[in-house]
């Protein structure tokens, strides 16, 4: 069987840090380099202490001793390798048997999933990218939310949200020429937030190009792209994506947008009430009755 680049890589890691391991450490990195890698892509936390006869407590201490970020981390290494190799039609199928029609085990296995992805986004972006985002947002004109196909709901949910509270924002979700279009409405003193988890789209360039032109301020949301847009944006927030598919993509960019909008609306607390209010107000508008 091909010796895939992420395992590869983990077997190397092992190897070099070994006589620093304790013992249950040693135990749980052992498992890891001898289960198929296909099968870790599923695991829990949980499910590999069991398997290592540790503690789910023991896989994150190893693995950060091995130096990944945490088990999703390692996941997507691994499933960097998969995708490339695999047919989406066969991932699904393998996804499936993995899962079976168990519902109690479904259930675990998206929770499962869902929280790991959650805490390792809450880990990987420090408090001070955390500021930086909110400042920019907090000065800006105009927010304009970028993302399409998956990246899609979080934009939208932002720029929606953003002007629940006062705030003027918009979602931008087209691409080739249709976006052009768009472009010409960030203007200077606006900000640009970028929902993008891993594929360096043609349109993420020229969108970040328009808005250092123009002088707007650019906040990334992202994956794998934080060292390809690092110097060219002003804020990187993490989102890490799915390593297997059971989760939503937009799963942790949703919860960085909840995050933004919440320090947004506690920034301005008189603006955000009364737009409530307005909201409310006009709400209750369209849900009279019509008179005769």
């Amino acid at each position: 069987m091909e010796i895939t680049e992420g395992v590869a890589r983990l077997r190397a890691v092992v190897r070099e840090r070994w006589d620093g391991l304790s013992t249950s450490e040693r135990a749980v990195a052992q498992y890891l380099v001898s289960a198929p890698a296909e099968s870790l892509l599923f695991a829990s936390a949980q499910e590999l202490g069991t398997a290592s006869g540790t503690s789910n407590a023991s896989v994150v201490r190893t693995l950060q001793r091995l130096g990944y970020a945490g088990l999703p981390a390692l996941k997507r290494e691994l499933a960097n390798d998969f995708t490339s190799a695999v047919a989406p039609e066969e991932r699904l199928k393998r996804r499936i048997a993995h899962v079976g029609q168990d519902l109690d085990g479904i259930w675990g296995e998206v929770f499962d999933e869902a929280a790991e992805r959650i805490d390792h986004a809450r880990r990987l972006t420090p408090g001070d990218a955390l500021r930086e985002a909110v400042g920019i947002l907090a000065q800006a004109g105009e927010i304009h939310c970028f993302g399409v196909a998956a990246s899609e709901l979080a934009a939208r949910h932002l720029a929606l949200a953003l002007g629940r509270v006062g705030r003027r924002a918009r979602f931008l979700g087209a691409t080739g020429f249709a976006l052009a279009d768009l472009l010409l409405g960030v203007r200077q003193g606006d900000a640009v937030v970028i929902f993008q988890p891993g594929r360096d789209l043609p349109e993420l360039g020229v969108v970040v190009d328009r808005a250092r032109a123009v002088g707007a301020r650019v906040v990334l949301v992202t994956d794998e792209l934080a060292e390809t847009y690092g110097s060219r944006v002003d804020a990187v927030l993490t989102a890490p994506h799915t390593p297997t598919g059971i989760t939503a993509e937009a799963l942790t960019a949703l919860v960085v947008a909840d995050a933004l909008l919440l320090a947004m609306t506690t920034l301005d607390e008189g603006r955000a009430v009364e737009t409530s209010h307005q909201l409310t107000f006009l709400r209750e508008q369209l849900l009279r009755p019509k008179k005769r």
